[in-house]
């Protein structure tokens, strides 16, 4: 497989507090990554680091064989990396359209941006239904789908995913995984998850990383580390 994301001794914090202390992550192309851990592991600050989003890193982040740890965020969101954020970051006074087409600003190709509009409602078809909604009326999971379509908007190589199961309902998650599943396998678009839900993660992901304390404690893939003993003790309540 071919490497699309690595990291090299990454380092994160926040003012004099590191919060990341030199991990090293890959994702390849087509697949899925899963970052597990418990609050306050760090795996947001991950996701921020990769970005270069509120947060002071240093170290080397890698992705399609360039260097990007020295760029800005919109730099590397121009490359081809989006970010659903914790909180989902939804735009509360525009409609649920307003948001999508926000999330393609940045591109010239008017014409295919309409059709990824078209394409991403075929994905998330409750949300052509709300297209002229506002999307602070829309419900929980409604906008975490906001969100994930907004940053699709952008037509990513890479989608970096913050808890998505967070505060919804059992039902509303496994709708979210299986669009999830079928963007990766029909879009091709790498995702690298942060999800407390160890179970869920592991069932969507390929490989899997355990960050503790800021630090990288086991990895391999999501069948390893399903079958890991420690990890179905603490992660799967097994």
């Amino acid at each position: 497989m071919t490497r699309l994301l690595e990291t090299r001794a990454l380092h994160a914090g926040y003012g004099a507090t590191e919060v990341l202390h030199g991990i090293d992550i890959q994702v390849d192309e087509g697949c899925v990554t899963a970052l597990l851990g418990a609050n306050g592991a760090g795996k947001t600050t991950t996701l921020r680091a990769l970005c270069h989003f509120q947060v002071k890193t240093s170290g080397q982040v890698w992705f399609q064989g360039q260097r990007i740890d020295a760029l800005g965020t919109e730099q590397i969101a121009a490359l081809g990396v989006g970010h659903v954020p914790d909180g989902r970051g939804t735009f509360v006074g525009l409609t649920t359209e307003e948001n999508l087409r926000l999330g393609g600003h940045a591109r010239r190709d008017r014409r295919a941006v309409a059709q990824d509009l078209e394409r991403l409602y075929a994905y998330f078809p409750r949300l052509k239904e709300r297209r002229q909604q506002q999307a602070g009326t829309l419900s929980g999971g409604e906008q975490q789908m906001l969100a994930i379509a907004r940053a699709l908007m952008g037509r990513p190589k890479l989608l970096l995913l913050d808890e998505p199961s967070f505060g919804l309902a059992p039902l509303v998650v496994k709708d979210i995984f299986s669009i999830m599943r079928r963007i990766r396998d029909e879009e091709k678009v790498s995702i690298l998850l942060v999800e407390q839900n160890a179970r869920i993660a592991l069932d969507l992901a390929d490989t899997a990383y355990l960050l503790e304390t800021g630090r990288i404690v086991k990895s391999g893939s999501s069948d390893a580390l399903r079958n890991d003993d420690a990890v179905r003790r603490a992660y799967l309540g097994q």
